[in-house]
């Protein structure tokens, strides 16, 4: 543990988010703007405790906090990193340059929520005056450690606000989210929102699954068995082998989300005609905000259609059952479209320690972002609800 500063307040630097206040660190992430359950403490000392992001595995932990009279007034995580895997904001086009020139990128600091491309707030803080220390810790940080540059990934607006009053640099990226009015309804009711060609793929869709004999069930919480559990872990490993790569999560992390935030945890199952399970897909859930995240799938065999099923139609079915407000679907994906999740604008901020580069950078960004608003004007002209009718009518 370190002071980067000898002024009031005191800003510490930790190794391991264990060294936190629990109770401290999630009051202030409930008074946030955009609280999500990844930014709980209890998930980020797990992705630590159960070895996914840590040290060896290229995640150094050095979260700040600033504290006031014995109090935390603001925290966020943040890791020095020796490379960009599992931060879904890209930035290798920048390693490359700083190469080509005989620079170093790596180590850059980081502040986001491992391998988990959710928007939410990111620079935990009492107030504006107690974010704005924790921006001047970062940098405080970044110099004294030579790093060369700072990224904050997916945050607030009151993220993005105090980074650009300090010059820090801005990108924009887009997901694709469903939003509800909180109304209760069918999935079948949701459905004649939808243009027709639209519409009727989900039906072929989904009866392809259900005649190759594909039943889900949904298990929320404590209703998770250690064995379903087990058997996701065995889905989600496969997926990533199927494409060549580690899994980026260890199972000690998912037996910690069982034991430590089970409500936060929605699963669906999908079982064959011998009831034997095939199939998995895990979705985080935060009652408060009435919000899923869509997050990970695997299955121990091909079936036809069986991805978008579990991983779009199921979720999207239970909240609209619920009437909850929310459904992410994670990062990237034209595709979700087409099954009524809408283009959101996403948000990273940057400060690079190299004045030459940073001018360089700032100008890749401004083209970028004429890019990025002239690819949304034109994924809003390919709405896939009715005409005139928005997401809420329904066929008469």
């Amino acid at each position: 543990m370190t002071d980067t500063t000898t002024d009031a307040p005191l800003i510490r630097v930790d190794d391991d988010p264990a060294e936190l206040p629990l109770e401290a660190w999630n009051a202030l992430l409930a008074a946030s703007p955009l609280p999500s359950p990844f930014m709980r403490l209890e998930y980020l000392r797990a992705l630590q405790a159960s070895g996914s992001a840590v040290a060896k595995t290229g995640w150094q932990a050095q979260f700040l906090s600033v504290w006031q009279d014995d109090q935390l007034i603001a925290a966020c995580p943040a890791y020095v990193k020796g490379h960009s895997y599992g931060e879904y904001v890209f930035d290798w086009a920048w390693a490359d340059a700083y190469q080509r020139h005989g620079l170093d990128y790596y180590p850059k600091l980081l502040v986001a929520v491992p391998f988990t491309p959710v928007p939410g707030s990111r620079l935990l803080a009492r107030d504006d005056e107690a974010r704005a220390w924790l921006v001047k810790g970062l940098r405080a940080l970044a110099q004294r450690a030579e790093l060369s540059s700072i990224h904050v990934l997916f945050g607030d607006a009151k993220d993005q606000a105090v980074m650009a009053a300090e010059g820090w640099l801005a990108r924009q990226q887009v997901q694709f989210h469903w939003t509800g009015d909180g109304t209760p309804r069918s999935f079948a009711d949701y459905l004649q929102t939808l243009q027709r060609e639209k519409r009727k793929k989900i039906q072929q869709e989904q009866r392809k699954v259900v005649e190759a004999g594909i039943r889900f069930e949904a298990l929320r919480g404590s209703a998770i068995t250690q064995q379903d559990w087990d058997f996701f872990y065995e889905c989600y490993t496969l997926t990533y082998l199927a494409h060549h790569n580690k899994p980026y999560l260890k199972r000690d992390f998912f037996a910690r989300m069982a034991a430590n935030l089970p409500e936060q945890w929605l699963m669906f199952m999908a079982r064959d005609k011998q009831g034997e399970r095939v199939a998995a897909s895990l979705v985080a859930i935060d009652e408060g905000q009435r919000a899923a995240y869509g997050r990970y799938w695997g299955a121990t065999r091909y079936i036809p259609h069986l991805h978008f099923d579990a991983c779009y139609y199921q979720p999207l079915a239970w909240c609209l059952a619920q009437g909850w407000l929310r459904f992410e679907g994670g990062a990237q994906g034209e595709h979700k479209m087409a099954r009524g999740l809408l283009p959101v604008t996403t948000h990273s901020s940057h400060w690079l320690a190299h004045p030459q580069f940073r001018e360089a950078v700032a100008e890749f960004l401004a083209r970028e972002g004429d890019a990025m608003g002239s690819y949304i004007d034109e994924l809003e002209r390919h709405q896939p609800f009715k005409a005139g009718a928005g997401a809420d009518a329904l066929d008469r």
